[in-house]
């Protein structure tokens, strides 16, 4: 599984909290974090949620392939009440368990392979103390969101602190059976002209039965489904498939 440019590249990455700041999401997963003394955050990113988890008085370790993103989440207050440990969700080790683990952002969605969603899913169990849960979001391919990832509907302009007005845009690429894929374009304040930086990434939507059979596969025999951030219960027209796995 390659790395997109988007987490690697220092100037992208100092753009993604203006692109997602704290939202719906984010207040979830807290709530879902209020009976849990430990936490792991796999796909921590740079750290928002992870850090807030902290602050909250939990237990808590985040886990990123990517350096850059884990170097802004180092920086975060509470960050040094963090566990910041770089790996793969796919071969992860802590040699611990956890009440919660997390997958947010739909970081899921990379994993474009079943054996690369199954090895994370897996390892996820694995740390997991009994009763604990497992939560992550995948977008809901039958509202087919995709079809609004094109300039026109997705451009915007943010602030970045020593940057400047960078204007964000994603372009819809193709749609192949599970696989979406589009191209971000990032322009950067230059002296004459806007400086471009392309990134092209790869998200699989799987359904809620694919999702689900993973699970199973993975140890997991008890699912609770959610479609909306607000905790809806999960229906074809839901934006978001959002799993609630428990480790017996």
């Amino acid at each position: 599984m390659k790395l997109d440019k988007i987490y690697q590249n220092r100037n992208l990455v100092a753009l993604y909290d203006a692109l997602n700041p704290a939202g719906a999401d984010t207040a979830f997963y807290e709530k879902m974090a209020q009976d849990a003394d430990s936490v792991l955050d796999i796909g921590c990113g740079t750290g928002l949620l992870t850090a807030r988890l902290a602050q909250l008085g939990k237990d808590v370790t985040g886990v990123d392939p990517a350096t850059e993103m884990l170097a802004i989440a180092q920086q975060r207050p509470a960050g040094a009440r963090v566990n910041w440990h770089q790996g793969d969700a796919r071969s992860l080790s802590l040699g611990r368990e956890f009440d919660l683990v997390i997958m947010t952002g739909h970081v899921f969605q990379v994993f474009q392979s079943d054996q690369d969603a199954l090895a994370a899913l897996t390892a996820a169990f694995h740390h997991l103390a009994p009763g604990g849960k497992l939560v992550f979001e995948s977008r809901n391919p039958q509202i087919r969101p995709w079809q609004d990832w094109i300039p026109e509907k997705t451009r915007k302009t943010v602030a970045v602190a020593d940057i400047g007005d960078v204007t964000i845009e994603h372009d819809l690429q193709s749609v192949a059976g599970e696989y979406v894929t589009f191209e971000t374009r990032h322009y950067f304040p230059g002296k004459a002209q806007p400086n471009v930086l392309t990134s092209q990434s790869t998200l699989r939507f799987m359904n809620r039965d694919t999702i689900a059979g993973l699970l199973a596969t993975a140890g997991f025999d008890t699912v609770r489904w959610r479609g909306t951030w607000q905790g809806d219960p999960a229906q074809d027209d839901s934006p978001e498939l959002i799993a609630i796995a428990v480790r017996a």
